[in-house]
């Protein structure tokens, strides 16, 4: 039986995060790990490079066609890895 002032491992754990700012880091790494899960691996091969900075994800593709395609569907692609990490990590992506 818990007492009230009784808490989860998983909650101590996620305070713990929160009160040493490591909690944005840890989902900015998470959504960054999802990329070949959401787009696939074609994609993810022609992926040299990717970082977030103020909340926008920067990919450096080696291919002008994958780059191209993903332009066109860059809002929905925001949206899809977001949802992949629960909350809003990002608000764009730009594409090199």
């Amino acid at each position: 039986m818990r007492k009230k002032n009784e808490t989860t491992l998983g909650d101590a754990i996620k305070a713990y995060l929160k009160a040493m700012g490591l909690d944005r880091k840890l989902r900015e790494n998470q959504l960054i790990n999802s990329w070949e899960d959401t787009l696939g691996k074609a994609v993810a091969n022609s992926t040299e490079r990717m970082y977030i900075d103020n909340k926008v994800l920067f990919v450096q593709l080696n291919s002008s066609i994958i780059r191209q395609e993903l332009l066109m569907m860059k809002t929905a692609l925001v949206a899809r890895l977001n949802q992949n990490v629960g909350e809003q990590v990002i608000t764009d992506i730009v594409l090199r």
